[in-house]
């Protein structure tokens, strides 16, 4: 593979992590391997259920319950801030060992406050150079932007959530 680029995928749209996962696909089908991880959610999303039984993915588990920050108290905060510095230097670690690492809801877990940004911009400014990423999120900051080589935002124009629909499994879940 040449040069990895950082690929970030925001907005208040539908379709961030499926574009993610359809990155995952196109590069493992191409012989690449990939190595997938979710901010900000537990293990039971139904894309992971695809994802892991596709050769040339890995998905590294994350906790096994993910409550929103809302719902949290500080101690809790504070237990899943450490949780994913602790995980962004394992990712660190283990992506050498990819051609493509997707950080699924990483710009979610920085607007959060989960996730330091500044830790996240050290990992992508230091990463290998071979290894493309691709980052998904609600806002974006102006440091991520500027890091970022694709940007893509998915705008909302209509969504069944404005007439009271919930996320509905196999769809938005």
């Amino acid at each position: 593979m040449q040069t990895g680029l950082i690929h970030i995928y925001y907005g208040d749209g539908k379709g961030k992590t499926t574009a993610a996962v359809g990155q995952a696909v196109r590069a493992a089908g191409y012989g690449y391997k990939v190595l997938f991880y979710q901010f900000m959610k537990d293990n039971s999303s139904s894309e992971r259920k695809n994802l892991e039984a596709l050769p040339n993915i890995t998905c590294i588990k994350g906790q096994e319950q993910v409550k929103f920050t809302f719902q949290m108290n500080e101690d809790e905060k504070e237990e899943m801030r450490k949780h994913y510095k602790e995980e962004l230097e394992m990712l660190s670690e283990k992506s050498e060992e990819y051609d493509l690492l997707i950080l699924d809801e990483a710009v979610c877990a920085v607007g959060a406050g989960m996730l330091q940004e500044e830790d996240l911009l050290t990992f992508l400014k230091n990463k290998c150079a071979h290894v493309e990423i691709v980052l998904t999120g609600h806002m974006i900051t102006e440091s991520l932007l500027e890091v970022a080589d694709y940007v893509t935002e998915m705008k909302k124009v209509k969504h069944p959530f404005d007439q009271g629909i919930g996320a509905r499994k196999g769809i938005e879940m």
